[in-house]
């Protein structure tokens, strides 16, 4: 009876079948960091609740294409550590390609200047002007006209710079800029 267990316990695929969970495992994973960058970084910085049942339903969607009807401990290994390394090589990738970096992490947006909120880079990142608000009250303000500067971070989050704070300026010239 033991002996029957442990060989239920440790099935395992063949290396063709273990081959094929690694590369679908990877091919969905290099397709899901692709269009969840494509949704912007207001989705991944600002989760709500719908956010978090497509992050759970994307996972269920994409566990049967990974390992296919292979429920062996080995299988799901295979796939466990096939995304633990895709995830580590894509943060070495990105950390020695900066054209790479801007591409998939972003830039840091400004959504509002002087208390003038920019609506078009507003839409663009799929901010709302109640959004705005709410990281506005979140720093103390309650007018967007008390806010000197608000900034969109390429983790999703909103920076605000209130009219009040004190920002250093440099007065500092270098020479290469001087005019003869």
């Amino acid at each position: 009876m033991l002996s029957h267990w442990l060989a239920e316990v440790f099935q395992h695929p063949t290396l063709v079948g273990g081959a094929n969970i690694a590369a679908k495992t990877a091919v969905i994973y290099l397709f899901l960091i692709v269009g969840l960058r494509l949704l912007g970084k207001r989705e991944l910085g600002q989760m709500n609740i719908y956010d978090l049942v497509l992050i759970i339903v994307l996972a269920n969607a994409v566990q049967n294409a990974m390992v296919g009807d292979d429920n062996t401990l080995v299988g799901g290994l295979i796939a466990a550590c096939t995304l633990l390394i895709m995830n580590r090589l894509f943060t070495l990738t990105l950390a020695r390609s900066s054209k790479l970096e801007k591409a998939m992490v972003g830039e840091a947006s400004l959504i509002l200047n002087d208390g003038v909120p920019i609506k078009a880079r507003m839409q663009r990142e799929g901010i709302t002007i109640d959004q705005l608000m709410t990281a506005l009250r979140e720093h103390g303000l309650n007018k967007l006209e008390e806010a000197h500067m608000c900034i969109l971070e390429v983790d999703g989050s909103i920076s605000v710079i209130s009219n009040s704070a004190t920002v250093g300026r440099s007065k500092r010239h270098f020479k290469a800029l001087r005019l003869p």
